[in-house]
């Protein structure tokens, strides 16, 4: 169950980090990003530090504002965000061609949302890796409550290097994940070796479209907004994430921006201009709420000094996704699935 009353984000908020020292955790991450004169090459050559930053710092707002699952999706017609949500997931376990017994690996699983999912819907049991020891515990906790914990769990590692034999897993996913990877290739690479010969990797990728431009002020604004409101070194382009792909030896089966057949735009719950009862706390109106009420918890002391510089920062990023789903520069849905080689016979 997510959480959903004020004191349940506040006790949340800073994650592992000391309530004392969460306005300091903000102040240092914020310098990693452009707007406070970081430098792509600091945010790569520090990456595990300023992820694991962010997501002790905003994992409490992701999971009130938007549930389990932190990650959009392609919407028809008459669908609600939760429901596109699941589907997406669906989607992702049907193209791996999932089946009761699999050994499956969530890289970069959050606190869980998707691998849970996939889990009862495929009747697999999902190992999730992530770096971050908050997201993991409160994972834990979430896998109890759903009942999903004797065949799901969670592994504490870096998906640069993975604590897993070779060939370890019958598949592999990633959703809005690996766009944290300092460097695509080195990622896609460790998935590589861990996944079975002849077995299936599918991602959902955050990407920069061929209509970005990288000399254009505001695409570059919008860039920029994103990538520090979501813990992000840089954003890559689609063809550089395919690149990587067969760089790191896989045999790409299929790839599409699957934003560009959405009945409904991914990024209309945040988009200010729209009001919905159902996601109201990603409304204009709700977030307005939530940023006076994280106002008033942090001034009574129940919230850690710093947690309205985490809201701002997120607001941020929510402006640069609108704007830049609008121009059709940016897409968190470039759908891949690639194939590892089976080992050729001696």
């Amino acid at each position: 169950m997510s959480k959903t009353g004020a004191l349940d984000l506040a006790s949340g908020l800073g994650g592992k980090i000391e309530k004392t020292d969460v306005l300091s955790a903000v102040e240092k991450y914020e310098k990693y990003h452009f707007f406070y004169g970081g430098e792509e090459e600091e945010r790569k050559a520090n990456y595990t530090d300023m992820v694991n930053k962010y997501y002790d710092l905003v994992t409490s707002f992701y999971e009130f504002g938007w549930g389990e699952s932190f990650h959009f999706a392609p919407r028809w017609n008459g669908e609600s965000l939760r429901e596109s949500i699941k589907r997406h997931e669906h989607f992702l376990a049907l193209q791996l061609g999932l089946k009761p017994g699999h050994k499956v690996l969530d890289v970069g699983c959050g606190i869980g949302g998707p691998l849970r999912e996939i889990a009862r819907f495929s009747s697999t049991s999902v190992t999730g890796l992530n770096n971050n020891e908050y997201q993991i515990e409160r994972g834990k906790e979430l896998n109890r409550i759903a009942g999903v914990d004797k065949t799901c769990n969670f592994v504490k590692a870096d998906f640069m290097k993975m604590p897993f034999p070779d060939s370890s897993f019958d598949a592999v996913y990633a959703i809005e994940a690996t766009c944290h990877a300092p460097d695509a290739y080195g990622c896609y690479k460790e998935i590589y070796r861990v996944l079975k010969p002849g077995q299936y990797f599918a991602a959902y990728e955050w990407c920069m479209t061929d209509s970005f431009d990288p000399n254009n002020q505001e695409h570059q604004k919008i860039k920029a907004e994103i990538e520090i409101g979501d813990g992000l070194p840089d954003i890559r382009l689609t063809r550089q994430c395919l690149e990587a792909l067969k760089q790191a030896g896989f045999e790409v089966i299929w790839d599409k921006d699957l934003a560009v057949d959405s009945s409904i735009p991914w990024y209309l719950p945040l988009d200010k201009n729209h009001f919905s009862l159902s996601s109201f706390r990603l409304t204009a109106i709700g977030r307005f709420v939530t940023k006076n009420m994280v106002k008033a918890l942090e001034f009574v002391g129940f919230a850690p000094r710093g947690s309205q510089r985490v809201q701002e920062f997120l607001e941020k990023a929510a402006e640069g996704l609108v704007e830049g789903g609008r121009k059709e520069i940016f897409t968190p849905m470039y759908f891949f699935l690639a194939r590892k080689q089976l080992a050729k016979s001696q």
